[in-house]
């Protein structure tokens, strides 16, 4: 990396347990067991105040986590491709992920990963445990974001959301992506007991972070804790597009 060629600054905001927004500039390696010839950046976690834990990873040229990663009784894994192209299997089903391309491991189900390019691979991983209901259990999923229609977002065509999970009982969260068209916005501040991970895949916008506006952009993540006023506006000549997890489909517990 060098020396700096400036003094030493930071668009990423971390306020523990509310939101954080990491910039891409200021990511380290985390060495993580299992993974090899791999960038491997721990983003939320619950040492932020996440119920889950989210990571970027950049599998260089024949990287791999050849020992799996999940697969306790009671840990769900999803995986989404942000660049490249890769092998991804839950235990014994193989699937060939490219750009747009994920696999959500139920609990239970390992899943391994591995680079099937001469060029770098750049994955968006997630982990969390299963909150069970009774009668109800998952099932491992994989498809192409690319290959799911937009559906309009409360009614407004300029902002158009995918599922990427079904929306069964059976499972306890999903991710979606949300796309603004340029000059879009939520059609209010939202304040609500569900927490996101999300990676923005494309443009620029201002977020607003419990009641603060932020700038944001291609390449930032956001941690978005419950009930944080949260919102946004597209700016510039792309779409503001990102991929979020969020949980659903349970009561919460005294």
């Amino acid at each position: 990396m060098g020396y700096p060629n400036d003094l030493l600054s930071s668009r990423s905001i971390i306020e523990h347990g509310k939101y954080a927004l990491i910039a891409p500039e200021g990511l380290v390696n985390n060495v993580v067991p299992g993974f090899e010839n791999c960038r491997v950046s721990i983003l939320a976690s619950p040492k932020m105040g996440a119920s889950f834990v989210d990571y970027v990873i950049t599998m260089h040229e024949g990287g791999k986590n050849s020992e799996g990663f999940g697969g306790q009784a009671d840990v769900e894994t999803f995986v989404y491709v942000i660049e490249g192209a890769i092998k991804a299997s839950a235990d014994e089903q193989a699937f060939t992920l490219e750009e747009s391309g994920y696999l959500y491991c139920p609990p239970g189900t390992k899943m391994y990963l591995e680079n099937i390019g001469d060029t770098d691979s750049k994955l968006f991983l997630y982990k969390k445990k299963y909150r069970p209901l009774e009668g109800k259990k998952p099932w491992v999923v994989s498809n192409h974001a690319n290959k799911i229609e937009y559906a309009n977002y409360d009614d407004m065509h300029n902002v158009n959301l995918k599922d990427l999970l079904p929306t069964d009982l059976d499972f306890d969260m999903n991710f979606h992506i949300l796309s603004f068209d340029p000059a879009a916005c939520h059609p209010f501040i939202e304040t609500h007991v569900q927490e996101h991970g999300a990676y923005l895949l494309s443009g620029e916008g201002m977020y607003n972070l419990d009641n603060k506006w932020v700038p944001v952009k291609k390449g930032d993540y956001i941690f978005m804790g419950p009930y944080v006023h949260q919102a946004a506006y597209a700016v510039g000549r792309e779409n503001l597009t990102y991929v979020y997890s969020k949980d659903c489909n349970r009561d919460e517990e005294l």
